[in-house]
């Protein structure tokens, strides 16, 4: 009954709160309404054809999969250390005003320099990353450095000082 008398409030409870409604009809449920999160990503279409655009052009070889919370990951297989490791760039719900998360598959689990859920620690804070100029690009660059690190890492048992580990 509340869908039907204010369908836009209900609405933006979904979107807004991640509220979930069943719809009823004669007293047996007939069909759900979910944020669009729950099922798909929650990325502009633009914005994922300009990302997936900009990687082709560019020649970056990719593979695209929606992972278990409904995020787009962009998965690149790079060489560190004499090892294969996939590059795995999440794009979370809300991207691009959200800035993405990075994992290095296959590192050993004492790898410095990453956060606690295994992400790597690049952008530090998030506000490094600026949703109008930054894209898939700038954070493939920078985990590419970071793979260069992870490598004098992997030779030295040293990790790397930069500038910013040294304000």
């Amino acid at each position: 009954m509340e869908l039907r008398s204010s369908p836009g409030e209900v609405l933006d409870r979904v979107a807004r709160d991640g509220e979930v409604f069943v719809i009823e009809r004669n007293g047996q449920p007939k069909a759900c309404l979910v944020p669009v999160w729950f099922l798909l990503p929650d990325i502009s279409p633009d914005r994922v054809a300009h990302e997936l655009d900009t990687l082709h052009d560019r020649k970056e070889h990719h593979k695209l999969t929606i992972n278990e919370n409904k995020e787009l990951e962009i998965n690149c297989l790079e060489t560190a250390a004499g090892e294969n490791l996939v590059l795995s760039i999440v794009l979370p719900h809300g991207y691009p005003n959200a800035a993405p998360r990075i994992y290095a598959a296959q590192v050993p689990p004492n790898t410095p320099k990453r956060w606690p859920d295994g992400s790597l620690a690049i952008f530090g804070a998030t506000a490094v990353w600026n949703a109008k100029n930054h894209d898939v690009i700038h954070a493939l660059r920078l985990a590419r450095v970071w793979l260069k690190e992870y490598a004098k890492w992997r030779r030295t048992g040293e990790w790397p000082i930069d500038a910013e580990d040294t304000l």
